[in-house]
């Protein structure tokens, strides 16, 4: 199985990231091959509707010239596609939010004259997350967000792992944060090759 983790934390040594070293891990010690992009490290510009992107039914299209097509290509190419992004104002940071954006109307081509088709149709999605607050309260907007997301883009929702950082004067990771990212990680691998 093909992964791809898309990792939206602005902060190199950030929880996020810490979270992801167990669950990348687990994927790798099942045989899967995943792939990491850092969205923090990208040119990544917004979307502006123009929906030059749905003319051809076939290809992202975008007509902005950054590193999207990279992105497009690895999101469409992979068998299971991971969103980790830590809770800002209680949705994604702005880099994994462009992403979003750009992919609902490049993967999509619902928007012109004509309906299209979903380029990513039936690929699995789940999100892997971090925030301050407790889950039900902190990361439950991005996941309410995300079921939406992936019934308009016929994406199968598997689910949110989800760890609260306690403080900043307490260290984030521990054993069982570990542990329950490796189990994720395992129950994800179990959906997807159903």
């Amino acid at each position: 199985m093909k992964v791809c983790i898309l990792q939206g934390s602005p902060r190199e040594k950030s929880n996020t990231n810490a979270l992801l070293v167990p669950f990348t891990q687990r994927l790798e010690e099942r045989g899967h091959l995943c792939q990491t992009i850092s969205l923090r490290e990208k040119d990544l510009r917004p979307c502006t509707a123009c929906r030059a992107c749905q003319k051809d039914w076939t290809v992202f299209g975008c007509v902005q010239q950054d590193d999207m097509q990279e992105i497009f290509d690895a999101a469409r190419s992979c068998d299971l596609l991971i969103l980790a992004s830590p809770i800002y104002a209680w949705y994604c940071t702005p880099p994994m939010k462009a992403v979003l954006d750009r992919l609902v109307y490049g993967m999509n081509k619902y928007y012109g004259e004509a309906k299209g088709p979903s380029l990513w149709a039936g690929k699995s999605m789940a999100l892997v997350t971090t925030c301050g607050y407790a889950p039900e309260k902190g990361a439950d907007l991005w996941e309410a967000g995300m079921r939406r997301y992936c019934k308009h883009s016929r994406l199968k929702y598997l689910g949110m792992l989800v760890e609260r950082h306690l403080g900043y004067d307490v260290p984030f990771m521990d054993g069982e944060k570990s542990d329950r990212a490796a189990k994720f990680a395992d129950r994800l691998c179990d959906e997807v090759e159903k």
